[in-house]
């Protein structure tokens, strides 16, 4: 059994907080299952960006766990922006969160390709 988005988001901004990072949520979500993206900001006008991993390419093992896809790695912020954009307007039960770290730390457990 999955937890909760809400409970996954206010843990994992307790974790970057402990490791001295700001984040903060941008959109706030369904609570029970809302998909999460973190915005990875390097405060140097590139962003990293997070989506959920596609459940084919999880095993059985990993999809009860929160898993993340890597979307963009140091990105223009304004294309990561628009592409939130997006997907905001696809479902708008979706989670951002944003993390500003100069050296791109995400502190994601579960990134697969």
């Amino acid at each position: 059994m999955r937890l909760k988005s809400s409970l996954w988001v206010s843990a994992y901004l307790r974790r970057c907080n402990g490791e001295g990072v700001f984040a903060a949520v941008v959109q706030r979500g369904a609570e029970e299952a809302g998909a999460i993206f973190i915005k990875v900001n390097r405060l140097d006008g590139t962003a990293d960006l997070f989506a959920p991993a596609p459940q084919s390419l999880l095993d059985d093992e990993m999809a009860a766990a929160r898993s993340f896809s890597h979307v963009t790695a140091a990105g223009a912020e304004p294309d990561v922006d628009a592409y939130l954009v997006r997907q905001r307007k696809f479902d708008s039960d979706l989670w951002i969160v944003e993390v500003e770290d100069r050296a791109g730390r995400n502190f994601i457990d579960g990134v697969v390709a």
